[in-house]
């Protein structure tokens, strides 16, 4: 059911719901053509036509369209529109052709096409450019005159460091090509666009480096980009609904980041990334599990520091997942591998607890998700305040009222507290903690193990574009888990991702390595 609902969004069962943009026929006659354009943009009254007669040129008779607001009037003004009233030109010049004239001497723009298409003119109009309709010809030139408001570029709130650039992406896409182009000086980094969306016609951008990029993976993004046929592209996180591999797993088979340094360092490796006008989060693909616990500032301090961290990370995870079933299943069903001294206090801190134990870490766990989520919400100065005194306030006053026990309090506490050290995990940790805790509450230990079990089943079953999703944990060559849950020193990686990057699997070259993996 859900593949058949998935090929209909894209598009490979109701191709004839697309909308396409109503056909234009152009003529050579001036008026019927901007008679055309106003059809198509009536009731629009952002849409500018500006007609121009040159008092010098007597066979110039031109129009300038485009929509207010998403251009620079003063780079109109400025480069089109007074170098056609002011120009003069001979009798020789005006037998040669107009447009030549205008695209090649006249217009001063740093970008100037000519366009034949009706569609293509208008989809650039829509962009930002401006159209120019001269009199006599069914072509039109378009001119880059893109002059729309634009957010700066700023440090990612979502993603900051302590050590690492400070660049964030943006919502504006050419900017955000050029935070790449600017760290990958090669001719090898391409850059292919693609138009998504029936009605937004959203820019997309594929970017990889060729020789890197492995070509197999390469034609498949471009096989799930061009099946996508939907009437909007807001945001990224649409296209990478639409062509991930798994899309009924909680985990993310495609990765997601607002900073350069991490897409230039994923395009090294060999991998695909794809940027989305109008958003500042880039994907990055294929993505693997084991990188859910790397981070860029990783490769920017020392490998026994980021060792560290990775490890942090890794023991956070199962932390989160397992602390509240493992409670709950010893609490219930395994009393006597407790120490007596601890299920003494813990039965101390139950008396006059109404609940349940399973009851009791659900509304913890749930108490502490809608703190957190309200934090996230609220304006920054107060959101992490709400957060932590909210979770105190509301932890104590549970236990004076007998409500919870007071251990409980502190299991919740610790497995929200490592929930953050995976940000990104957050949504699959909740999903995986939730489950196991049920198994625990009704199987004990047994339940819980069949859970990891079924875990492990399940990840070991994901494939990313192709790749299994768990590489390379599990691998015996130290190559292979150089960069995993722990980084080793720069001075000994010498290879890329095998799967992923072997095309070109040399990537810091010595005397002493082989030459063949």
């Amino acid at each position: 059911m859900f593949r058949i609902l998935k090929d209909r969004i894209l598009g490979k069962n109701n191709k004839s719901q697309i909308n396409k943009t109503k056909d234009i026929k152009l003529t050579k006659s001036l008026e019927k053509n901007i008679y055309e354009f106003e059809k198509i943009f009536k009731e629009n009254e952002t849409v500018i036509f500006r007609k121009i007669e040159s008092t010098d040129w007597s066979q110039l008779k031109c129009c300038l369209i485009f929509i207010d607001g998403m251009v620079d009037k003063t780079d109109i003004h400025e480069n089109i529109i007074l170098p056609m009233m002011n120009s003069k030109s001979p009798q020789k010049i005006l037998e040669q052709n107009t447009l030549d004239l205008l695209q090649n001497k006249i217009i001063n723009a740093s970008d100037v096409k000519r366009k034949n298409d009706p569609n293509e003119m208008i989809s650039n109009l829509l962009y930002g450019n401006t159209l120019v309709l001269v009199d006599g010809f069914i072509e039109a030139l378009v001119i880059d005159t893109k002059g729309w408001e634009k957010r700066g570029i700023t440090e990612p709130i979502a993603e900051q460091v302590v050590r690492g650039p400070r660049e964030g992406f943006t919502e504006s896409i050419i900017p955000n090509l050029a935070l790449i182009r600017k760290r990958i000086l090669s001719t090898d980094l391409k850059f292919q666009f693609k138009e998504i969306g029936t009605r937004t016609k959203t820019k997309v951008c594929m970017c990889f480096i060729d020789g890197l990029a492995n070509e197999k993976i390469v034609k498949e993004v471009h096989k799930r980009l061009d099946d996508i046929q939907i009437d909007a592209i807001l945001e990224s996180g649409y296209i990478e609904e639409l062509i991930e591999d798994a899309p009924l797993s909680p985990f993310l088979t495609i990765g997601h980041t607002e900073r350069p340094d991490i897409v230039a360092a994923n395009l090294l490796e060999g991998r695909i990334g794809i940027l989305v006008d109008g958003t500042p989060f880039a994907l990055t693909l294929p993505y693997l599990f084991i990188e859910y616990f790397q981070a860029n500032e990783d490769y920017y301090n020392t490998f026994m520091y980021a060792s560290i961290n990775r490890l942090l990370k890794v023991f956070s995870f199962f932390l989160s997942t397992s602390v509240p079933a493992i409670y709950v299943a010893l609490v219930t069903f395994h009393q006597e591998m407790i120490p007596t001294p601890l299920i003494l206090s813990i039965s101390a801190a139950r008396e006059g607890v109404p609940f349940p134990t399973i009851i009791e870490a659900f509304m913890m766990l749930v108490a502490f998700e809608l703190l957190r989520e309200g934090g996230v919400r609220l304006p920054a100065p107060i959101g992490s305040t709400i957060g932590f005194v909210g979770a105190i306030i509301l932890g104590q006053a549970a236990v004076d009222a007998r409500f919870v026990s007071a251990p409980i309090v502190i299991v919740a506490a610790l497995t929200g507290i490592t929930n953050f050290l995976i940000p990104k995990m957050i949504g699959p940790l909740i999903i995986v903690r939730t489950i196991f805790l049920l198994l625990s509450a009704f199987l004990g230990l047994y339940g819980y193990i069949f859970g990891v079990i079924g875990l492990f089943i399940h990840l070991m079953a994901i494939r990313s574009f192709g790749i299994p999703y768990m590489i390379p944990i599990g691998s015996l060559k130290a190559q292979d888990i150089k960069d995993t849950v722990i980084r080793a020193p720069w001075w000994y990686m010498y290879y890329r991702p095998k799967l992923i990057g072997g095309k070109n699997p040399i990537r810091k070259k010595d005397s002493e390595i082989p030459e063949k993996r």
